[in-house]
C-alpha cells in the first residue's frame, strides 16, 4: 500500500505540471491577441476551458501569470544568446549575445507587462522567484559572453549596466524612437561590445 502513495503524488505533481503548461500556453495565446497588458484571468481561463476560480490553483492573480509568462521568455532570450555566442557569426561574442536578446526583446510585450507585475518590495512568491532565477541565468549569459567573470562586484554591475541598456534599448527600438533618433540598433550593440565586451 506504502508503494502506491508515491506513484499518486508523482501523477499529481505531472498532472499539476500539465495543467499549469497548458494555462501558460492560453495565457500566451490571449496575450498574443489581445495584448499583454490586457491579459485577464477570465480571459485566459475561456481560453484554456477552465473556470476562472480554476487558475487560482496555479496562480495567485494576473501579475503572477504575467511573471510566469515572463520567467519562461527569459529561459528562451538565454537560450537564444547561447546559442548566437556558439553562431559566432564575425561579431564580437558580447554583440551577437546582445542582438539576439534585443530581437526578442524588442517583439516580447510580456517583458514590458512584467515589470509592472513585479512589486516594489521583494517578495517571495513561486513566480518571483522563477523570475528572479531566470534573470539571474540571463545575466549570467551576458557576463559569460563579455568575457567578465561575475566574481566582483565591479564585474555584476557591468553586466547589470548591459541588460539595462539593453532593455531601454528594446523599448526604444520597439516604440520606433531609436530609428527617430537617427540610430541602427547595432550601432549601440556595437558601442556596448566595445566598452564592455573583452
Amino acid at each position: 500500500m506504502s508503494g502506491t502513495k508515491p506513484i499518486r503524488s508523482e501523477r499529481r505533481a505531472r498532472e499539476h505540471g500539465a495543467t499549469r503548461a497548458s494555462i501558460l500556453q492560453a495565457a500566451r495565446r490571449v496575450a498574443a491577441r489581445e495584448g499583454a497588458r490586457n491579459l485577464s484571468l477570465r480571459g485566459v481561463a475561456a481560453e484554456a476551458g477552465y473556470a476562472p476560480a480554476a487558475l487560482y490553483g496555479y496562480f495567485t492573480g494576473k501579475d503572477d501569470l504575467l511573471l510566469a509568462l515572463a520567467a519562461e521568455d527569459l529561459a528562451s532570450i538565454s537560450r537564444a544568446m547561447r546559442e548566437a555566442v556558439k553562431a559566432g557569426n564575425g561579431t564580437g561574442k558580447l554583440a551577437a549575445a546582445s542582438a539576439a536578446a534585443l530581437t526578442l526583446l524588442r517583439d516580447n510585450e510580456t517583458m514590458a507587462a512584467a515589470q509592472g507585475a513585479l512589486p516594489a518590495t521583494a517578495g517571495g512568491g513561486e513566480a518571483e522567484r522563477l523570475f528572479n532565477g531566470r534573470m539571474i541565468a540571463a545575466l549570467k549569459v551576458l557576463s559569460d559572453a563579455a568575457g567578465r567573470p561575475a566574481d566582483s562586484r565591479e564585474s555584476q554591475c557591468d553586466v547589470v549596466l548591459v541588460a539595462s541598456a539593453l532593455a531601454g534599448l528594446a523599448l526604444l527600438a520597439r516604440s520606433g524612437r531609436l530609428s527617430a533618433l537617427g540610430f541602427a540598433p547595432e550601432e549601440i550593440l556595437g558601442r556596448l561590445d566595445e566598452h564592455f565586451g573583452h
